[in-house]
C-alpha cells in the first residue's frame, strides 16, 4: 500500500466540507464525511489505478484520477507517483470541476 499526501488545496477543500457539513447538519455526518474520505484514501493507496481518467490530460507521464467518495457528493482527484499518492483536491462533483483543476 502506497503512503499519500494531501497538496495544500487539498488541504483547504477537505477544511471546507467539513465546516460545511458541521455548518449544516450536525457532528455526526461531519465526522461520517471524514471516515468516507478516510476509507476512499485507503483505497485509492491500496488500488491506486481503478480511479476514473475521466479529467486526465491526453498522454500525461502521470495521469490524474479521481475516486467518488460513498455517500458525499465529493471526489478526490489524485496523482500516482512513483513512490506515494499525490491528492491534489477534493471537489464536489457538482462543481465546475475542470475549472478547480488549471
Amino acid at each position: 500500500m502506497k503512503s499519500h499526501r494531501l497538496d495544500a488545496a487539498a488541504e483547504a477543500d477537505v477544511i471546507n466540507a467539513h465546516d460545511y457539513y458541521l455548518d449544516h447538519a450536525d457532528a455526526d455526518v461531519a465526522d461520517g464525511f471524514l471516515e468516507s474520505l478516510d476509507d476512499a484514501i485507503t483505497h485509492i493507496c491500496r488500488n491506486p489505478g481503478t480511479g476514473s481518467l475521466r479529467y486526465a490530460i491526453p498522454d500525461a507521464q502521470e495521469p490524474l484520477r479521481f475516486w467518488a467518495l460513498g455517500r458525499f457528493p465529493y471526489s478526490v482527484f489524485y496523482i500516482e507517483r512513483e513512490t506515494l499518492i499525490e491528492i491534489i483536491r477534493l471537489l464536489h462533483q457538482a462543481s465546475d470541476i475542470p475549472v478547480h483543476l488549471d
